[in-house]
């Protein structure tokens, strides 16, 4: 009998606690937390692979970069993403395995795999910066480190101001041929932070760009291209809501992706919030009717893939 393969997309609350210190060992605690709730899918033998987001760790990376500017040159976007997949994904392989050990299995090998994503050159996120990535800030530091050091600004979601940067729409994982031969065996963290942002030039070679890519529509394409019956995005929230954060909130159980688009259209979901999720989830629903997207709590991933909680997103 074939195991469901899912493909499970981490949101920034399962590597960082709101309120907490930005530090290693902070995010070490929290993966270990989040890795808890990894090892109970996994015990439920569903083959999966493990996307994860990096919107605050490389605008830390990237921030420290430019305030270091007078005594070490800058980092590139793109080594500041390569970085990111480096240390977040040993904090999930290292703390992925402890977890699996106590539920019994401890043999499931966990290994992170720097990944390459290409987009195209002339994407239109190059000219339109999207991706929300660093701190939050109030309005007026917003002003101020758009004056002083040109950074673009945008208000996330309620939440306060942070940096955007550019997000092209990934076309194409460098390293799948390395996962899909990992698949089945492995429990791979791949397309961290959405990938490294890379296009590929006249020669074939690849080179990096400067852009941040969306995590969810990196975990959408690799699971088309792992052929995954289910991709679970694991988020801050039970469910996706129409008027959300207002009295009139309407959570979501279970809709088409022709329903997912209309509520697109008729902008219910914040940008840089829950906009590229359901996007994502629709990119993959599409794909056949026996495919299922989920957008859930981190804390109901288990719940929602036996269909008692979250939302769910199909063709039909």
């Amino acid at each position: 009998m074939e195991k469901t393969k899912i493909i499970v997309a981490l949101g920034g609350n399962a590597l960082e606690e709101a309120g907490s210190p930005a530090t290693a060992e902070a995010q070490l605690a929290v993966v270990k937390k989040t890795c808890t709730y990894l090892a109970e899918l996994a015990s439920h033998d569903y083959e999966m692979a493990i996307v994860h987001g990096n919107g605050p760790q490389v605008g830390r990376i990237l921030l420290a970069s430019e305030t270091a500017r007078e005594v070490t040159p800058p980092l590139p976007f793109d080594v500041c993403g390569a970085m990111t997949q480096g240390y977040i994904g040993y904090h999930i392989q290292q703390s992925l395995k402890e977890a699996l050990a106590r539920v019994g299995k401890g043999h499931t090998p966990v290994v992170t795999l720097v990944t390459q994503m290409v987009v195209e050159k002339d994407d239109p996120g190059f000219l339109n910066p999207s991706k929300p990535i660093g701190p939050f800030y109030t309005e007026a530091e917003a002003q101020v480190l758009m004056a002083e050091r040109g950074f673009t600004m945008k208000e996330d979601a309620g939440r306060g101001w942070r940096r955007v940067v550019a997000s092209p729409i990934p076309k194409e994982i460098a390293e799948i041929d390395s996962i899909l031969k990992l698949w089945g065996s492995t429990i791979c963290i791949a397309c961290g932070g959405g990938g490294i942002p890379v296009i590929r030039q006249a020669n074939n070679e690849l080179s990096g760009v400067a852009a941040v890519i969306d995590k969810d529509f990196a975990a959408a394409l690799l699971a088309k291209q792992v052929d995954a019956d289910i991709l679970i995005i694991l988020t801050e929230v039970e469910n996706v809501a129409l008027n959300f954060n207002t009295p009139e909130e309407q959570p979501l159980r279970h809709i088409t992706v022709a329903e997912a688009e209309r509520y697109i259209a008729e902008g219910h979901f914040a940008a840089g919030s829950m906009l590229p999720k359901v996007k994502a989830a629709v990119q993959f629903a599409r794909v056949s009717p026996a495919k299922k997207a989920i957008i859930t709590s981190l804390y109901k991933g288990t719940e929602a893939l036996a269909g008692q909680t979250g939302t769910l997103i199909t063709l039909e």
